[in-house]
């Protein structure tokens, strides 16, 4: 017989208070993983959603539900809520806590747990879980079980308040993750009371500018004269290229930087680094975000002779290979003499040779399998490039070009990403990727929560649709994160898969040429055969297959009303 419910939990009722002063402070995004220690907070949350007060997640798999927050948290700059279950359910959220720390991303974890009289005697579902994420977490509080006392619902609000603090990093200049680790006895759960009112959700609460950062403090000013560039890594954001533009400097833009745009961007700056008269001269380097995509940057950084400054507006660590930098800041700008000198005709020279060479390669890596149009329509040699096997370059070119302002594109850590940072145009988009440790964990589940958070009612921040490019393995890595709860909105997400049996980026590495190929074949390429529409079909996904040019050119034209998979076969 199961036993009777009870009917008053302190459990519920501090549940209640705690959710209730997050959704005041302004978090509108929970994402639940269900398990019973965790069931008041689950069940309040339920009732939040109800009300309207928030945008309820439910997830099966706690690894998905920790990126997932991590995509929700990227589009809308805020934590989102991720309560768990105990035991191994809090571990399996440490890929995502540490992707969200060393990409300074906000997230705020609600571990349930075990009381203190139920911890280390094995209890089941035991373990440590205050401070399991050890540096990762902003803030680690391990809660008491809460008794009933009439003063809890002003802890709660406390609470709330630190970890909301802590997470959007207003007194560290460093957003990250925040972990309230609360213990619940039973009973854990009561039904909740009738007459339950919940706040209005503040939706226009803004963090306050943490101490230290560019609003607070003067900002360091660059003079002209040393050979310039300005380099912008992942998360960079429009600082960079507002910079290029002013001091009238070379913009080295990857293409997850949020600045891959403007006059000044130098589209194949890899090759131009490598040039004795361009990149050989170089004698200043301005970093922002977080280079990761190429090795000539910390190269430039490390050589002899190279002053570079690096700024960052948030973070606990400096970006600093080879520990050759040596000046740091948290807001930079040209002095009047850079601008001035920007605009004189003397002082584009180092600009427009850079830009110059720049178009001279894109012309030819554009002109690359184009066929000439004669008066009577299309050529054989047309007809055949429309028909030819896809390549990784013809891939991404197509997916960068259906791509607009009111899309999001989201790239996975696959040889994919590093091909469109080698080609693609400047372009004004949203382009997002897990690039704090560049792992393939997570990437379906980010890509979703960044679709949920931009296309939200009732002020949906994009009307588009959120595509996903990644390889093959990256997809296979993540495939749980295809599970959506029914009744929830589903994403207008296109998760493009581009499919070479696996591995493929270390077809570039020093490894390629040394290891013999059985032991690479089976080691680090790993290739796999999986029906990729079964899967579709398994998780309820609609599916295409765009085999040739002509098909993705098709598959990419129009948004998805659904989530959907195109599988595009590529040449190994």
């Amino acid at each position: 017989m199961p036993e009777p419910v009870s009917s008053t939990s302190p459990a519920t009722n501090f549940s209640i208070s705690l959710l209730n002063e997050f959704v005041e402070l302004g978090v509108r995004d929970l994402v639940l993983c269900p398990g019973a220690r965790s069931q008041a907070l689950a069940l309040a949350a339920a009732e939040l959603e109800r009300a309207g007060s928030i945008r309820l997640h439910v997830r099966t798999d706690e690894r998905s539900a920790g990126f997932l927050s991590v995509g929700l948290a990227l589009e809308t700059g805020l934590p989102a809520l991720v309560v768990v279950t105990s035991g191994t359910a809090v571990a399996n959220l440490h890929p995502a806590v540490l992707e969200a720390h060393h990409a300074g991303v906000p997230m705020i974890l609600l571990t349930a747990d075990r009381p203190s009289e139920l911890r280390g005697i094995r209890s089941n579902q035991t373990t440590v879980q205050s401070g399991l994420f050890g540096v990762a977490t902003r803030l680690c509080l391990d809660v008491p079980a809460p008794v009933g006392e009439p003063d809890e619902a002003g802890i709660a609000a406390a609470l709330a308040g630190q970890a909301m603090n802590a997470a959007t990093g207003v007194f560290t200049t460093a957003p990250g993750p925040a972990q309230l680790n609360l213990a619940f006895r039973e009973p854990l759960s009561a039904a909740l009371p009738s007459d339950l009112s919940f706040s209005t959700p503040n939706c226009g609460v803004v963090p306050t500018p943490a101490p230290g950062a560019s609003a607070d403090g003067p900002a360091m000013l660059l003079a002209p004269g040393p050979l310039t560039v300005v380099v912008a890594g992942d998360g960079a954001g429009p600082a960079a290229e507002a910079l290029a533009y002013a001091g009238g400097w070379p913009l080295l833009a990857e293409v997850s930087s949020g600045a891959r745009f403007g006059p000044n961007l130098i589209v194949h700056y890899r090759e131009l680094l490598g040039a004795e008269d361009l990149g050989g001269q170089v004698e200043r380097v301005i970093v922002f975000g977080h280079p990761t995509l190429s090795r000539e940057i910390p190269a430039l950084i490390a050589r002899d002779g190279v002053e570079t400054i690096i700024v960052a507006p948030t973070g606990l660590e400096w970006y600093n290979p080879g520990r050759s930098a040596r000046g740091f800041t948290r807001s930079v700008e040209a002095d009047a003499a850079a601008i001035s000198a920007a605009r004189a005709p003397a002082g584009r020279g180092w600009l427009n040779r850079w830009v110059m060479t720049s178009r001279t390669l894109a012309e030819a890596v554009a002109d690359e399998g184009r066929a000439p149009i004669d008066k009577r329509g299309i050529t054989r040699a047309e007809l055949a490039v429309l028909r030819a096997p896809l390549t990784r370059a013809l891939l991404v070119d197509a997916v960068w070009r259906a791509s607009w302002p009111h899309d999001r594109l989201v790239l996975g850590a696959s040889r994919l990403i590093r091909e469109a940072d080698k080609r693609v145009p400047g372009k004004k988009i949203t382009v997002l990727a897990n690039r704090g440790l560049a792992g393939i964990d997570g990437t379906i589940a980010t890509a979703v929560g960044v679709a949920l958070a931009s296309q939200a009612e009732p002020e949906p921040r994009s009307v588009g649709v959120t595509r996903v490019l990644m390889g093959d393995l990256t997809f296979l890595h993540d495939v749980g994160s295809l599970l959506l709860a029914p009744g929830e909105p589903q994403p207008r997400v296109q998760v493009i898969v581009g499919v070479d049996g696996g591995g493929s980026i270390f077809d570039g590495l020093e490894v390629a040429a040394t290891a013999p190929a059985d032991a690479l074949e089976r080691v680090l390429y790993t290739p796999r055969s999986v029906d990729l529409q079964a899967l579709a079909a398994a998780y309820g996904w609609d599916y295409s297959l765009a085999a040739t040019r002509s098909d993705l050119e098709r598959a990419l034209t129009g948004a998805p009303s659904r989530p959907m998979i195109l599988e595009v076969p590529l040449v190994r």
